[in-house]
């Protein structure tokens, strides 16, 4: 078996997110496989009735493989599997899909993977414990990793170049387009969806433009996703910044009148995100120092009708969701071994929605501990 402690070249598809080393175990006649893991012991230290507090550690384990069956096609695979071992103690495959690449022609895959607009959102979700809000929640369409999704990847627009790429997904039933009602998700209904993203390379300047939208297909209570991304990478420098727009079909309700009816309207989640960090050099090791804004709102439209001549009017609301500031930084030992420290200034007040669903336990203070600031510390080791 054969160690390889800096990272491996393979196809993007199955490049672990977050991983920087893996274990080869296996080249040989056109096949590999390659195994990979990941330890984070870290703790976000912050008030106890405010949600994901305390300890926050899980390990994660994974494998990716290809085989060559002719000159041009080429199948592969891919697992991932975390264990939580903190307070949330919550197992899941992140990660199970298997496919075929064309070469020029593009990838085909199914299975267990990142919806569409992740490729988008996942622009500024690169902080040292925190972050990834438009990534992994329940009000984005195909953007955080989703069930039985079929996805077509192209990433040189058919051998023309290698500036240009693009995704198409058709997602049946999957996590990440369930039907939202009020305060609650509803999963176990069939809920379709479907998405496409494309991304552009800027010639040789490390800036990278990209665009995505998503929708689910039925016409009741219909969700709609688009997002739009830059970053630029390039002498030890990051920056990245993403906006993105939800849209709910009769999502809210108001009522009842005074024959006991309601009247819906369509509600709205908008947000945008920016980061910047910028790789030092040590004689041991790298630090990454970072620092980031984030900030996503709901919106409910108002509604305004008439029964039995009497006229009800509600004006909605607009309340922020998430908004922080980011302060951290990331030291890289080596390519195996991390030291990690993130600060997030919560700039929620107590009537915020936001500070209402972050708050676990108000202990007869409301949503005084959805507004704390947050403390994240810990150490990766992975391979």
């Amino acid at each position: 078996m054969k160690r390889n402690l800096l990272a491996i070249a393979i196809p993007a598809l199955l490049v672990a997110a977050g991983a920087n080393a893996s274990i080869e175990v296996w080249n040989k006649d056109g096949n590999k496989v390659d195994f990979y893991g990941r330890v984070k012991a870290a703790n976000n230290i912050t008030d106890r009735g405010q949600k994901d507090e305390g300890d926050d550690t899980s390990a994660r384990l994974g494998m990716s493989g290809q085989t060559q069956i002719t000159d041009s096609v080429t199948g592969y695979g891919r697992w991932e599997y975390e264990a939580k071992a903190g307070k949330n103690s919550d197992n899941e495959v992140r990660y199970a899909f298997a496919g075929l690449n064309f070469g020029d022609f593009g990838s085909f895959d199914y299975g267990r993977n990142d919806g569409v607009l992740k490729a988008i959102t996942a622009y500024t979700d690169v902080l040292p414990q925190f972050g990834g809000d438009a990534a992994n929640n329940d009000w984005n369409v195909l953007s955080a990793r989703t069930k039985a999704v079929a996805t077509y990847r192209n990433n040189n627009f058919f051998g023309l170049t290698d500036d240009i790429s693009f995704a198409l997904q058709y997602a049946d039933n999957g996590d990440n387009s369930n039907r939202i009602k009020g305060d609650s998700v509803k999963k176990g209904e069939s809920r379709e969806a479907y998405g496409a993203n494309v991304q552009w390379n800027i010639f040789d300047t490390g800036l990278t433009a990209g665009a995505g939208y998503a929708r689910t297909s039925n016409s009741d209570n219909r969700q709609s996703t688009w997002a739009g991304g830059l970053k630029y990478d390039n002498y030890n420098l990051y920056l990245a910044a993403n906006y993105f727009q939800s849209k709910f079909k009769d999502i809210f309700s108001y009522g009842p009148t005074h024959r006991g009816s309601y009247k819906t309207a369509d509600g709205k989640v908008r947000g945008f995100e920016l980061v910047a960090q910028y790789g030092i050099d040590l004689e041991v090791g790298r630090i990454t120092p970072s620092l980031a804004y984030v900030q996503h709102k709901v919106k409910a439209d108002g509604a305004s009708f008439v029964e039995d001549n009497i006229r009800y009017h509600n004006s909605g609301f607009s309340s922020p969701v998430v908004k922080y500031v980011s302060l951290g930084a990331t030291y890289d030992l080596n390519k195996n071994f991390s030291a990690i420290v993130e600060y997030k200034f919560n700039l929620l007040d107590r009537d915020d929605y936001g500070a209402y669903k972050n708050t676990e336990n108000s202990r007869g203070r409301g949503s005084k501990p959805g507004t704390k600031d947050v403390l994240g510390v810990g150490l990766i080791y992975q391979f």
